[in-house]
């Protein structure tokens, strides 16, 4: 059971990126919202559980990193994407697709780079859940804001500045 906890944690978070997409795609916003949150919990226990109980393993990296495209990447895209970028059509379909695409590339390189106790680039999960978090304010501000909003996020996590973990 010890062996399998942080799995089963990153397992729980891709799970929950995979109802905000559902809940998404009926039209249930807040539950979506509410999920990806609740997925950004849960990742940001997954490694520790795992270092704690010195079970860090390469699987549970490219587990973690699955859970994150689906949980940050896809779930908050497409939750946006819905809610105030639908009405602008293929530029609005890009710029979720940029979102998306951004995210994968920053995993990976996380994926193939060495820990240093730095993050290159603004982590998927931080700017998935900083995405999602703008859904409180979507009636708020004018949808064009998303169009300058999803490519700087997106940029961001293709970047090169260093960010120290914590």
């Amino acid at each position: 059971m010890k062996s399998h906890a942080a799995n089963f944690i990153t397992i729980s978070n891709m799970s929950f990126g995979g109802a905000a997409i559902m809940a998404t795609l009926h039209e249930y916003y807040s539950y979506s919202v509410l999920f990806i949150f609740i997925a950004a919990l849960l990742d940001r226990y997954d490694g520790k559980v795992a270092r704690a109980l010195g079970q860090v393993s390469e699987l549970g990296k490219q587990l973690d990193s699955m859970s994150d495209i689906i949980s940050f990447g896809v779930a908050p895209a497409l939750l946006m994407y819905e809610v105030v970028l639908v009405d602008f059509g293929f530029v609005g379909m890009m710029m979720a697709v940029l979102f998306i695409v951004c995210g994968a590339m920053r995993l990976a390189r996380f994926n193939i780079s060495e820990a240093n106790g730095y993050f290159t680039g603004l982590p998927i999960t931080a700017a998935g859940t900083f995405l999602t978090l703008t859904y409180f304010a979507a009636y708020t501000f004018h949808p064009a804001f998303y169009l300058f909003l999803f490519p700087i996020l997106a940029l961001l996590m293709i970047s090169t500045f260093t960010l120290k973990k914590v």
